[in-house]
């Protein structure tokens, strides 16, 4: 049994626009406790949301307690008989992170807002983790948000401590479980894509992790009213692997600030600085 691996971006920065060029960096259907967009008051009230996420991420440091340190869990469902699709657990994972985090429950006065705030100014870091069966239908118990999406499931948690962790959660791991490289498919680009670097060959844990960074990046970047016109989707993105020329093409464009890219800080797989996910809005 593998333990679960923390994952945090680079460094903390500001969202800003993403007309600016420049990489910006950080320090993971929707059921209930599955975002319903609709059932939110406004778009008045999801902007103070939205500023929220966009005002960028970190800033307070780690606490002197490793136990106190603040980390989101995502859960990926993965079953044994019949897994889902690699881009498309990915896929619920980054719209599940985004999801949360621009939930009506995280906003001023709501019942999550204080365990959010607490993770959105502290260090960025996600936990991924793999569940089926039994174990599955346990992780809707706790506080999050489901998205399935295209097949696949993904649970974004409430973030907490990562010493006090839900039994019901800690229990579970991401280790050893790996989904094989998705073909390249066609991509509806109406909706946000989210390149990852296929050099790094990073397990599905990781990978969700990143694209969970990318997604919020992206929609801290994007002007309210296109995240809220997003959002009615149900956050609905795409991911795909970028090999070398596609990755070098959309480095550029991120250069050309048409693109938001994510560093990581590399305590696990990577480099420290290695450019994991490449995020392109919808069209």
């Amino acid at each position: 049994m593998h333990s679960p691996e923390t994952h945090s971006p680079e460094t903390h920065s500001p969202a800003g626009e993403l007309a600016a060029p420049g990489i910006l960096e950080q320090s993971g259907s929707v059921t209930e406790d599955v975002c319903d967009i609709e059932s939110a008051s406004g778009l008045a009230e999801f902007a103070v949301r939205h500023a929220e996420l966009a005002r960028g991420y970190g800033g307070a440091g780690d606490p002197d307690d490793p136990a106190l340190v603040q980390a989101m869990q995502l859960v990926l469902h993965i079953p044994k008989a019949d897994p889902p699709r690699r881009d498309a657990v990915l896929a619920a994972a980054a719209a599940a992170t985004v999801a949360l985090c621009l939930d009506e429950r995280v906003g001023p006065g709501g019942p999550w807002a204080d365990r959010y705030l607490a993770w959105q100014r502290s260090r960025i870091r996600k936990v991924a983790r793999r569940a089926r069966g039994a174990h599955w239908l346990a992780a809707q118990e706790v506080d999050g948000v489901t998205v399935d999406l295209d097949g696949a499931q993904a649970r974004a948690l409430v973030p907490g401590p990562v010493g006090s962790v839900d039994a019901r959660i800690k229990r579970l791991q991401i280790g050893g479980t790996e989904l094989p490289l998705d073909e390249p498919g066609d991509l509806d680009e109406r909706y946000p894509v989210l390149w990852v670097n296929a050099e790094l060959g990073m397990s599905v844990g990781k990978a969700a992790a990143q694209v969970g960074h990318a997604s919020m990046l992206l929609a801290g970047a994007l002007p309210v009213q296109q995240v809220y016109a997003w959002s009615e989707s149900g956050f609905r993105c795409a991911v795909a692997d970028a090999d070398p020329g596609r990755w070098a093409r959309l480095r550029q464009r991120v250069a050309e600030g048409g693109a938001i890219a994510v560093r990581d800080a590399g305590f696990t797989e990577v480099a420290p600085g290695s450019m994991t996910v490449i995020a392109v809005p919808g069209r």
